[in-house]
């Protein structure tokens, strides 16, 4: 991985990609620490503060810290990911938009035309939503028409200006531009993470404890990455024979290859769906100011905040785990079967004289696919809820609250690992342009 980097730097045109990417995100990181302008910094200091490990503990995770400071980004990139995800389910659900994503590159840009949309329009309705309710607890200095509408118009134009950086990167940059951001905004939280850790189990304790907690740490954030970097690389291969046909006086074809079933076919989107669902409620009642009381309604507020999980002295909190790993699962299957078609996998293989060996073409081929889909994507789901309920498992019996968990490293280490991808990709194509011009 380091060697991949020494060498892109060692090209000319991948460097300054490069160097235009960190600039891009310079950009980013500095704009998350400009204030809005007439809100009580104080305040929302203060709010968030007793809200830690709440629902907006992730939120502000991906913001990088531009929610807490409630900065021109403190919305960031996050209308952007949910009208991404709106997209795509809009893509099955509407056959135009189908047919768009069959045209390829005219119809990806007619697609990214409507996200951007979207993305707009999703943060006008957050940034307004905000404005009032927290207006109305006290995140102005003074609550009024105007200081609502400024807010409401800086952090629409904050996102949007993050979406343009993102869409920057991706054309001039290396990597796609919105998910380098989003690691950006991770790794940005991980310092005050690992010192919240450090003061809470480390420091002040006799050194044979404190060696024993820091060894214990590192294992655990070892083990998860590992975990991670297993999950995102492993997958299944399925053999394809193409036949051989004769043009002329030549045989073409006759070739083995693969399909490569990802075991994580869904990425990190299943437990993004699976939070967002559960914690919906939880934020419009926070937002609203209404922590649910002590009743049903509070006891059911309770059990989808994960920051009661694996609580003891309320074990009936841990409803909400089971419910959502069980979302996690059913999240898994949902989104695969949007993203790969094995019927159709099977049609344009049978077009292409394709076939697996030992499965007829047609019909078999798509039920054997089916089949081998369904194991994998169990697999793949089940590492996701190791993955993801580790740290909440030690959030809940040690009370280590930290914002980033095994969500914010399936990222860093997809990102990392598709942005590697990439890089190493254009130097291959430099190669080849470069022996074709001698």
């Amino acid at each position: 991985m380091l060697q991949t980097v020494v060498n892109a730097f060692k090209i000319k045109e991948i460097r300054n990609r490069i160097i235009f990417t960190l600039l891009m995100l310079v950009v980013v990181r500095l704009g998350s620490q400009i204030p809005t302008p007439g809100i009580n910094a104080d305040f929302f200091s203060s709010w968030f503060s007793e809200n830690v490990g709440s629902s907006f503990g992730f939120f502000d995770a991906v913001t990088g810290g531009s929610f807490e400071n409630m900065s021109v980004f403190a919305l960031n990139i996050t209308p952007y990911i949910t009208s991404s995800i709106i997209v795509q389910l809009l893509t099955i659900a509407i056959p135009k938009f189908e047919e768009w994503h069959k045209e390829g590159e005219d119809g990806r840009k007619k697609l990214i035309a409507i996200t951007r949309y979207i993305t707009v329009g999703l943060a006008l309705i957050e940034s307004l939503a905000m404005s009032i309710a927290f207006g109305r607890q006290g995140l102005y200095t003074e609550f009024t028409a105007l200081n609502v509408i400024m807010t409401v118009v800086t952090l629409t134009a904050g996102s949007t200006v993050i979406m343009w950086i993102g869409e920057r990167i991706t054309e001039r940059g290396v990597g796609n531009g919105i998910s380098i951001v989003l690691i950006i905004n991770i790794i940005s939280r991980l310092p005050s993470d690992i010192s919240n850790l450090f003061e809470q189990f480390v420091m002040g304790r006799e050194v044979a404890t404190a060696v024993l907690n820091a060894a214990i740490i590192i294992a655990i954030i070892v083990l998860v990455v590992v975990l991670v970097v297993l999950l995102q690389d492993a997958e299944r291969r399925i053999p394809v024979q193409y036949s051989r046909k004769v043009m002329g006086r030549k045989q073409v074809g006759g070739q083995t290859t693969y399909i490569p079933l990802r075991v994580n076919t869904a990425g990190v989107i299943p437990i993004i769906f699976a939070q967002s669902l559960l914690m919906f409620p939880v934020i419009i009642c926070q937002l609203l100011g209404k922590t649910g009381g002590t009743g049903i309604g509070g006891k059911i507020l309770g059990m989808m905040s994960q920051s009661n999980w694996f609580d003891f002295n309320t074990p009936i909190y841990n409803v909400g785990l089971a419910i959502y790993i069980a979302l996690v699962v059913a999240f898994a299957y949902f989104y695969t079967s949007i993203t790969f078609n094995p019927l159709e996998v099977a049609d344009n293989m049978k077009k292409q004289g394709g076939f697996i060996p030992g499965i007829r073409p047609g019909k078999p081929t798509s039920d054997y696919l089916s089949t081998m889909l369904n194991y994998i994507i169990f697999i793949g789901a089940v590492g996701l809820v190791i993955v993801a309920v580790i740290p909440i498992f030690f959030e809940g019996v040690f009370n280590a609250n930290i914002s980033f968990g095994g969500t914010s490293l399936i990222i860093i280490v997809g990102v990392i690992i598709e942005t590697l991808k990439q890089i190493e990709s254009q130097m291959l194509v430099r190669n080849y342009r470069g022996f074709l011009n001698d």
